[in-house]
């Protein structure tokens, strides 16, 4: 009996303790949000959605059912792309997988200034970014259920921003002038090391050669091992090339998988 009550106690500890971590990483999330709301962006930049404000909830519940505890691996992207965060709240949040396979379904508002072309619809968005569907289709495929996957793993962004021109072109936050980007990189290089020091992941694992350069800059005297692997990307020609196939590859060799 006793050795049964120690057992529970233990377990209820790890449990209070580990939900414990969401509170502090969605204040981290607010801070970020706050933060680069605040920042102004010139031409060609013509419309930048922030899905932390209009698509709160979704992104919220993400955090709140799967960053209750350390990972051993964090992977991070760039920003939102147009058919995936933008519309769902969560990183490379292809929507079929955000409400199929995540479980997540929220209402999602929309952005003060909308560009035509890139309308915010939503779970009713009928788009699929690939670089989402990738991503998350290796980790379906190889974990089956999202609990397993998130028992030991993570996926966040760099930047929560989406920037559009005036074509409705997305442009990347590596795009934009130094007197923009210089205050972006630091809100959101604080962003970073937070969700590092609340996670306390092994391996912080950038998605493309630009989440790369921001995490070594970042997490520069960081007790955590960075990698890259490429980008899903359907612009990159390597990554039309079995993609999954290559970053499962790069990951055995570096002993994550």
């Amino acid at each position: 009996m006793a050795t049964t009550l120690s057992n529970k106690t233990t377990i209820a500890r790890a449990t209070a303790r580990y939900a414990s971590i969401v509170r502090p990483i969605l204040d981290a999330a607010i801070d970020l949000c706050q933060g680069s709301e605040e920042l102004r962006f010139g031409e060609p930049v013509a419309c930048v959605y922030n899905p932390l404000t209009y698509a709160w909830a979704s992104h919220r519940r993400y955090v709140e059912r799967f960053a209750a505890g350390p990972k051993r691996a964090v992977f991070m992207g760039m920003n939102p792309g147009p058919w995936g965060m933008a519309q769902t709240g969560v990183p490379f949040g292809e929507v079929a997988t955000v409400r199929d396979w995540l479980g997540i379904h929220e209402r999602i508002g929309r952005p003060p200034i909308e560009h035509a072309k890139r309308p915010i619809e939503g779970f009713a968005c009928t788009r699929s970014e690939v670089s989402g569907r990738r991503i998350w289709g290796l980790f379906q495929d190889r974990f089956t259920s999202a609990s397993r996957f998130f028992r030991n793993h993570y996926v966040a962004n760099y930047c929560p921003l989406v920037f559009m021109e005036t074509s409705g072109r997305n442009r990347t936050p590596d795009k934009l002038p130094v007197a923009e980007a210089a205050p972006l990189y630091a809100i959101c290089d604080r962003h970073l090391v937070r969700v590092v020091e609340l996670l306390k992941p092994r391996w912080l694992i950038a998605v493309g050669a630009f989440a790369h350069r921001r995490a070594a800059e970042a997490l520069n005297g960081h007790d955590v091992q960075i990698a890259r692997i490429l980008h899903p990307s359907p612009a990159s020609p390597a990554a039309n090339r079995d993609w999954a196939g290559q970053v499962t590859s790069e990951l055995q060799r570096l002993g994550i998988w």
